[in-house]
């Protein structure tokens, strides 16, 4: 065993939130520190306008729920998010049309006056506005006001089959190609189920074409072996890609792209620029895993 073999792991802390704000006052952001202040101003304000006329006791029982709903709006989460921000998304989501389908030229044209259902006339659905316009000859996705983005299929790694030593040099190489990126990139990592039973038939069906009967042996136990992971296992598939967007021009946006895929291979990942065929095949067969 080599002696670099016995190195020991790289051990870092990190916060379980990287994006977390910095705390200022009280281990409150200024985000929070503005909500509360903003809350207090609100019952000194009103505890100054009524003061002459409601007794101290009942404003306290009037405000004390006001209080309350300020302090939560500042500190609570939910889902991840700061509860004011997630409270902004939710209305924003209600107040959005819910049923969408494409339309040329942005608009939806109504039905005909003689539609109607027991309910009365449905609503007229909003047009879908999806963010890519187009996929460019050169493969680059067209986002419109947004720029362009390059795809990148990208494989993973055995990390937990390597050495110590091994493990810290990827860990490493991985943190060097997050650092040399400047602009905005996305890592998306999709699973699905697998069936190999398909597989598993041809194999067998192809076993007794074979020139030797050691072969078709080691076919049929290899088919058979195929079915008993499909029966035992819930196989997946993993498919990796990484987005590099850019508004400065495809020109940009094709050099990024390039030089991630780069570095991923530095960090011993097989990483392939997409084309606009690969594109394409991608967006109308998204989960295509046949083995």
């Amino acid at each position: 065993m080599r002696v670099s073999d016995n190195e020991p792991p790289i051990s870092v802390r990190l916060p379980a939130d990287v994006n977390r704000p910095d705390r200022v006052v009280g281990g409150m952001t200024w985000r929070q520190l503005v909500i509360a202040a903003v809350t207090g101003l609100l019952i000194y304000g009103a505890w100054s306008a009524l003061a002459t006329v409601v007794p101290p006791l009942v404003f306290a029982v009037c405000a004390l729920p006001v209080a309350a709903a300020g302090f939560l709006l500042a500190v609570a989460r939910r889902d991840g998010q700061d509860l004011d921000r997630w409270l902004a998304v939710a209305l924003r989501f209600r107040r959005q049309p819910h049923r969408l389908v494409p339309a040329d030229g942005g608009e939806v044209v109504a039905a005909p006056a003689w539609v109607a259902t027991t309910a009365g006339r449905p609503e007229v659905p909003a047009p879908l506005r999806l963010p890519a316009k187009a996929i460019r000859t050169d493969g680059l996705v067209d986002l419109g006001a947004d720029g362009t983005a390059g795809l990148i299929t990208a494989t993973p790694v055995p990390f937990g089959l390597r050495s110590t030593a091994e493990q810290n040099a990827l860990i490493g190489r991985y943190g060097a190609w997050l650092n040399s990126l400047d602009g905005p990139t996305q890592i998306l990592v999709r699973s699905h189920r697998i069936d190999l039973a398909a597989l598993a038939d041809r194999v067998a069906e192809g076993a007794p074409a074979l020139p030797h009967p050691a072969l078709e042996a080691a076919a049929v136990s290899h088919a058979e072996f195929l079915d008993a992971l499909t029966i035992d296992r819930q196989l997946l598939a993993r498919h990796i890609t990484v987005t590099v967007r850019d508004k400065r021009g495809p020109t940009v946006t094709a050099r990024r792209t390039a030089a991630a895929a780069r570095g991923l291979t530095g960090c011993e990942v097989r990483a392939t620029i997409t084309d606009p065929a690969a594109v394409l095949a991608a967006c109308l067969t998204p989960e295509n895993g046949a083995p």
